[in-house]
């Protein structure tokens, strides 16, 4: 029998350790779907996020890179942001065996208020919008998430299930103790006098977990008319608005000119930033600064 030149031996046995040793590729859609399955998977996988930093999930396209690399991947972890809407059939187009992993399954989903509806007295609950997909700003809410990544993550990597439910365990602790600590935060706030200004209105999960109440300047990505301008500006001086919160990814032109009318401030908050416990954190006392100022003021 002729024999298998040492070289080609070789070569084959780095081949199947190399294969042998691949992670799961794996995509979510956002920077804080991957800082949660990071610590679900730690280094069992290798997670790209698709949504890169500073673009928008509402209007995003993938790159023919990311088309490319993601005909390779296990699963897709998908959280109901718009963008998906349009794509999640063309990612199983390019890879028909790709697993659809929906990280929002069963998680009750708020209606998006707007400016629109400032009046009245109503409030978040009342206004029958479009879905507002902002579910992994509020820790409890991503409790939910985490244990259905970690079901996905079960049903294409079997073998590292003990792993996984161990670290799921040491997340949804972690998740615990920051919404005690984001609730210590706020709990010296009296109720009635807990509202901040927005521009896109994105926060209403965390408004709704910690007992806050969001008031936003656009409505579902359009910017306010002349007439809602003055609304909006006459809204927040009764409210002693001193801060408008504002996101990388949309437009500061509407914001600044309600501040200017207003004597307030313009302050960044991202909710789409990678180090996703701590931003939550950061938001949390900006909220609260900004809320004492209001109540500070004559």
């Amino acid at each position: 029998m002729e024999k298998i030149p040492l070289f080609l031996a070789l070569f084959f046995v780095t081949l199947f350790q190399t294969s042998a040793l691949a992670k799961p590729l794996v995509f979510v859609s956002i920077l804080p779907q991957w800082h949660f399955l990071q610590r679900i998977g730690g280094d069992q996988l290798d997670v790209r996020v698709m949504v890169l930093p500073g673009a928008s999930p509402a209007t995003y396209e993938p790159s023919p890179r990311q088309m490319a690399r993601l005909a390779e991947a296990r699963a897709y972890f998908a959280i109901g942001v718009p963008f998906e809407n349009a794509w999640l059939e063309r990612f199983k187009a390019v890879n028909p065996d790709l697993e659809i992993i929906r990280s929002d399954q069963g998680v009750p989903k708020r209606s998006m208020i707007s400016h629109e509806h400032l009046d009245a007295h109503q409030t978040d609950d009342h206004h029958q919008g479009s879905p507002d997909p902002h579910i992994w700003l509020s820790p409890e809410l991503v409790t939910m998430q985490a244990r259905n990544m970690y079901q996905g993550l079960v049903q294409i990597d079997p073998d590292n299930t003990s792993f996984y439910r161990a670290n799921l365990k040491a997340f949804l602790q972690e998740l615990d103790r920051l919404d005690a600590n984001i609730r210590s935060i706020f709990d010296p706030l009296p109720a009635g006098s807990r509202s901040f200004m927005v521009f896109h209105p994105a926060w209403g999960y965390f408004a709704q977990a910690f007992d806050l109440h969001q008031i936003p300047i656009e409505s579902e990505g359009k910017e306010p008319s002349p007439g809602q301008l003055a609304r909006i500006i006459r809204h927040g001086r009764e409210k002693n608005i001193s801060v408008i919160f504002v996101q990388p990814q949309f437009s500061k032109k509407s914001a600044r000119v309600i501040a200017q009318e207003m004597g307030a401030q313009v302050v960044a908050v991202d909710p789409l930033a990678e180090e996703w416990e701590k931003n939550l954190l950061t938001a949390a006392r900006a909220f609260k600064k900004a809320i004492e100022n209001q109540r500070s003021e004559p």
